[in-house]
C-alpha cells in the first residue's frame, strides 16, 4: 500500500469511521482512483481537501465505497426458499421473530421480508430493523420510492397491491413502509442488535478482507439466537460454517447450532 494512499484512508476513518484498511485493496483503491481522476484530482491529498469542503464531494464519494445496488427479492429462487421453508419454520416456533437486515442499501430487501410478513404473517409478532453506513441510502429506503427495474422480481400481485405507479415510479404502500426500522450502522465498527432470529446480508462481504469477513461471521453468529438464521448472497458461501457455529440448512442459508 502506497504511503500516498495509506494517509488517505487514514483521514477517511477519522474523518467518517470508516476502515477502509477491511475492505479489499485492490478493488476499492481502483474504485477511488477512478472517482478522484473522474473529479480532476491528481493525488488523494488534493482530493481529500476537497472532501473536507465540498459535500456533494463527500456524498458522491460515500455512495462509492458503500455498494448500493439492490432489487426486491434479489434471486428469486432463495427467496422462494425463505417463503415457503425458512418462515414458517421461524413463525412456527417463536412467540416473537426478530429479522434484521444488514447493509440493506435503499430498502428493497427489508421491504421484501416486510412483504411477506405482511402476506403470510399479518398477526404474528414481528420485527424488522434494517441498517446501512450510508445515510443517505437509508433516506432515500425511508421513502420507499423506486425504479421499475427494482422491481423487476417481485411478484406481480405483490407490486399491484403494495405499490402505487406515478410518473413512472413506485411509491410503496405507507403500511409496508411502516413495518420496517431504518437505522445507520457499521459491520465494522459498531455494537450489533442482539437476540435476532434472522439476519439478511448479502452481496456486500464479498468486498471485505477475508479477517473483517471472519470477524463478521462471527458476530452474526453471537447475536444469532439458537437456531437462528444468516441469509447470505449467491457469491458469499461460508466454506467452514461449524467454525462460527453454523451448519448450511439450504443453499445460503445457515443455521445456529
Amino acid at each position: 500500500m502506497s504511503e500516498e494512499y495509506s494517509t488517505f484512508i487514514s483521514r477517511i476513518n477519522g474523518k467518517l469511521g470508516i476502515d477502509l484498511t477491511l475492505y479489499k485493496e485492490v478493488q476499492m483503491k481502483r474504485r477511488l482512483t477512478s472517482l478522484r481522476n473522474k473529479r480532476g484530482f491528481l493525488t488523494f491529498d488534493d482530493y481529500f481537501r476537497a472532501l473536507e469542503n465540498h459535500t456533494d464531494l463527500l456524498k458522491e464519494f460515500v455512495d462509492r465505497i458503500t455498494i448500493n445496488v439492490s432489487e426486491f427479492y434479489r434471486n428469486p429462487k432463495r427467496w422462494h426458499v425463505l417463503e415457503s421453508s425458512i418462515l414458517p419454520y421461524l413463525m412456527n416456533s417463536k412467540e416473537q421473530v426478530t429479522i434484521w437486515s444488514a447493509a440493506c442499501s435503499t430498502g428493497e430487501e427489508p421491504y421484501s421480508i416486510a412483504l411477506l410478513m405482511k402476506e403470510h404473517y399479518p398477526h404474528k409478532n414481528f420485527k424488522i430493523l434494517a441498517t446501512d453506513i450510508d445515510e443517505n441510502v437509508l433516506v432515500q429506503a425511508r421513502q420507499g420510492v423506486y425504479k421499475e427495474q427494482a422491481l423487476k422480481d417481485l411478484p406481480v400481485t405483490m407490486r399491484e397491491k403494495y405499490f402505487k405507479k406515478d410518473q413512472g415510479l413506485y411509491h410503496l404502500d405507507n403500511k409496508i413502509k411502516e413495518l420496517v426500522l431504518f437505522k445507520r450502522h457499521n459491520l465494522l465498527s459498531d455494537n450489533y442488535p442482539k437476540k435476532v432470529d434472522l439476519i439478511i446480508c448479502r452481496n456486500v462481504l464479498i468486498y471485505f478482507t477475508d479477517h473483517a469477513k471472519n470477524s463478521i461471521y462471527q458476530h452474526f453468529s453471537n447475536v444469532l439466537n439458537q437456531n437462528g438464521i444468516l441469509f447470505v448472497g449467491s457469491t458469499e458461501q461460508i466454506f467452514t460454517p461449524n467454525r462460527f457455529n453454523f451448519r448450511l440448512l439450504d443453499t445460503f442459508f445457515y443455521q445456529k447450532i
